[in-house]
């Protein structure tokens, strides 16, 4: 389980990229101007040589340098960090759930229709920033994070009376596919198109050659969970950030 637990780190981070990373004693240090904390943090993949505390000190120096606070990617299975990282005055922030589905085993029973499939963000992206509501920098910055992803990509819009009305994307490797960015228009949630936009996007990444599909789900949201638990997803482990509280420390 551990095992794969990072590999599932690794092939994430390759899904949801950053503008800047820096590889440091097996660590992933991702700086993107602040958006999104995924794509601001440190996560803890490879083995290490070097002390905890040495490390520690080094990354909160590369993130004030950024004038970002320090922020921590960790699974259940980094508890000598974790631990470190409370006793220095890190607070847990947004545990989240990393969820898994067997699409082999799976019939997605897939309703294929007003489905709008594309390799490329461009034509996608209007929608999802309306629906997200991103503005401005936001957009800017979102626009050149998906640029930078090199792996095997889908971006789905669901269309309702000839507007979007969902959308989603994947991001592919190794079998594996990674279900992110789900989002449907706030006026027409409780419909059902969540769950039509899923199933369509899976079932065309299964159709591509993905085995797997995975997605990372906050605790606490129950919509969302429920969605996923319907269409057969299973946790498989849970990853928290942990955030620097005062900079100065």
């Amino acid at each position: 389980m551990k095992e794969q637990a990072y590999f599932l780190e690794e092939i994430a981070a390759n899904g949801h990229v950053a503008l800047n990373v820096m590889q440091y004693d097996g660590w992933l240090l991702r700086f993107s101007e602040g958006f999104t904390g995924r794509a601001n943090s440190i996560s803890v993949i490879y083995p290490s040589r070097k002390g905890i505390e040495e490390k520690v000190a080094y990354c909160e120096k590369c993130y004030a340098k950024q004038g970002l606070p320090t922020l921590f990617k960790l699974t259940e299975y980094d508890t000598e960090l974790s631990n470190y990282l409370e006793k220095r005055g890190y607070k847990v922030v947004t545990p989240t759930d990393v969820m898994i589905l067997d699409l082999e085993k799976t019939d997605l029973a897939a309703d294929m229709s007003e489905c709008v499939f594309a390799e490329k963000p461009q034509e996608w992206l209007p929608a999802y920033f309306e629906f997200e509501n991103r503005k401005g920098k936001e957009q800017e910055l979102f626009r050149q994070i998906v640029d930078k992803v090199v792996v095997d990509t889908i971006y789905c819009t669901v269309m309702k009376d000839g507007k979007p009305a969902a959308c989603a994307s994947t991001a592919s490797e190794q079998g594996y596919v990674l279900l992110h960015n789900v989002v449907v228009d706030p006026a027409q949630r409780g419909q059902g198109l969540g769950e039509k936009l899923c199933r369509a996007i899976l079932a065309k990444a299964k159709e591509d050659g993905a085995r797997y599909a995975y997605l990372q789900v906050v605790q606490g949201n129950n919509v969302a969970l429920n969605l996923y638990r319907k269409l057969g997803f299973e946790k498989v482990y849970t990853y928290w950030y942990m955030k620097q509280v005062n900079r100065e420390q």
